[in-house]
């Protein structure tokens, strides 16, 4: 009977405010992330060159209740990459592409996706497109480049890496120093491979290289694929070694098209695309400040693995306050890191 008069009482209150003119006002915790403007950064005409920067270690961010509670300032860097290139899609003044990359690699799933979208762009559009390497393109960052219709990495750029690793700890004996026992109730005896509780057996490492070395193959295939400069199968996989080049060495070896900088990377795209004159342009979101092609560069890329799986260098939260030296200081999940291997195309010095 209480419960009736309570509600009898709410729905009173809620018609009397809306009989007397209250307003409602639906507020929202999450910050709204506004869609891509487009902002000229230099050249004339009609036709657009298209400036995308990739920079930092490579992945989507998947939701989490922590992220939940302090919502990320923007979409995650294969969403944002996917609305960039969906935008640019349906404009038929963009004609060619410039890919300015500052990573060491990342996942090898999120690798493999930016490069499959970039190529879906070209197959769409025929667009063309140029990467251009800036202080780092490695692993998975050069994977992506192979996309490019033309390579060019600035004289003092690092690329190479070409490989694949994979990180996984045990933490047995560490538990078992604090008094912590982990217990796994599986319906296998294979489906807690990876987990940081006990040792790998002979089968199960074996099994985890079988992975790796799958996706190394894809990885050099794609080298052979996509270099037009002769490269073999045998060379590939002599230069995949996961040595670093210099810029130099690596046109040397045909894993570059040229040694130059941004500005002659456009000028590249704009020869591979046959315009005389274009606009060089770049989306961002509103009250983003871009004034020429080097505004909003991605930092050096040299963000590092922490040695338990998770980022160094980079706030997965997205609102972590900065370091005294400006860099972001690790979130939670950072320290947490992944329980499980994660399999990188990653140069992680």
């Amino acid at each position: 009977m209480r419960d009736l008069r309570l509600k009898s009482w709410g729905l009173f209150l809620w018609i009397a405010c809306l009989l007397s003119g209250c307003a409602f006002v639906s507020v929202s915790l999450q910050e709204k992330v506004r869609p891509l403007e487009e902002t000229v950064l230099s050249g004339e005409g009609k036709d657009k060159v298209l400036l995308i920067s990739i920079g930092g270690v490579i992945g989507g961010v998947e939701p989490t209740p922590l992220r939940l509670v302090r919502p990320s300032r923007r979409p995650d860097m294969l969403s944002e990459v996917k609305e960039q290139l969906e935008k640019a899609s349906d404009d038929h003044r963009v004609k060619a592409l410039i890919l300015r990359i500052n990573s060491p690699g990342g996942g090898v799933t999120a690798s493999d996706t930016l490069f499959h979208e970039v190529m879906e762009l070209k197959r769409k559009t025929n667009a063309k497109v140029v990467a251009s390497i800036q202080d780092i393109g490695t692993s998975g960052a050069y994977y992506i480049a192979l996309a490019g219709d033309k390579i060019v990495a600035h004289p003092t750029a690092i690329t190479g890496s070409i490989g694949v690793l994979t990180l996984r700890f045990n933490a047995q004996k560490l538990l078992e120093k604090i008094g912590v026992d982990a217990s796994v109730i599986q319906s296998g005896k294979r489906k807690d491979v990876g987990l940081p509780f006990r040792p790998l057996s002979s089968e199960e490492r074996e099994m985890l290289q079988g992975i790796v070395n799958n996706f190394y193959e894809r990885f050099v295939g794609l080298v052979v694929e996509r270099r037009k400069k002769g490269i073999s199968l045998e060379q590939a996989r002599k230069i995949a070694d996961g040595r670093i080049l210099g810029s130099k060495e690596a046109k040397e070896l045909g894993l570059i098209d040229e040694v130059g900088y941004l500005d002659e990377a456009i000028d590249l795209a704009k020869k591979e695309a046959g315009l005389q004159k274009a606009r060089v342009v770049a989306y961002h979101r509103p009250g983003e400040y871009l004034n020429n092609i080097y505004s909003m560069a991605p930092g050096g890329g040299m963000e590092k693995m922490a040695p338990w799986g998770g980022f160094r260098g980079v706030d997965l939260l997205g609102q972590g306050p900065p370091s005294l030296s400006g860099a972001p200081i690790p979130g939670l999940e950072d320290i947490l890191g992944d329980p499980g291997p994660t399999f990188l195309y990653l140069w992680m010095p």
